[in-house]
């Protein structure tokens, strides 16, 4: 709680009524590579407690959907285009599901998924290698043709070979920082561009 109340991006996110501070990275991500625009279905995924969801209904406004899902309860945002789901992503019936809400493909899919971490390095990495998996094998089925990418990675030994499987799905891919990312965080974000479909889509 210390570090939380000296920590700027903490206060600015107090401030300004989003619920997390990781608001402010996508935030930074959409000026720098303008991802969400209006009017958008946007699915986000490990969307608790809400903050980029907040950012993302913004950008999108009413004529816009925003899909959050997660395994933990978001409390409602007040929107009436800001629908959540409670579930696991690993589930083989959650695409389905996520088609359902969203209507139709998504223009964008963001994801802030992250595993609940143990310390025990290995189990880190294969949890979020399983999460990674579970969000590409539904991005065939929720993510329109020429739709964005926005997911978190964390440097990890299979990094280089998960970037280069999903750039080859995408017209351009850039792996970057959030200034609001904390010190000594490994995480990266890949922002993927231009979806080209999956391999099993025609």
């Amino acid at each position: 709680m210390s570090y939380r109340r000296q920590d700027p991006f903490y206060k600015r996110a107090k401030a300004t009524g989003y619920r997390a501070r990781s608001a402010f990275k996508l935030s930074e991500l959409d000026q720098r590579y303008h991802l969400l625009a209006r009017g958008d279905h946007v699915l986000d995924v490990g969307a608790w407690p809400g903050g980029w969801m907040q950012v993302a209904l913004e950008r999108v406004g009413p004529t816009g959907l925003v899909v959050g899902v997660d395994l933990a309860r978001i409390e409602p945002l007040g929107a009436p285009n800001a629908l959540t789901l409670e579930l696991d992503v690993r589930d083989p019936d959650a695409p389905p599901q996520l088609q359902a809400a969203l209507g139709r493909a998504a223009d964008v899919v963001l994801s802030d998924l992250s595993p609940k971490l143990t310390g025990v390095r290995a189990r880190d990495e294969a949890a979020a290698s399983e999460l990674t998996e579970a969000l590409l094998s539904m991005l065939g089925t929720t993510l329109r043709v020429g739709g964005r990418l926005v997911m978190k990675m964390f440097m990890s030994p299979d990094f280089r070979e998960r970037a280069e499987q999903i750039g080859a799905q995408f017209a351009t891919t850039h792996r970057t920082r959030a200034e609001a990312t904390r010190r000594g965080s490994s995480e990266l974000y890949l922002v993927a561009l231009g979806f080209r479909g999956s391999p099993e889509r025609p």
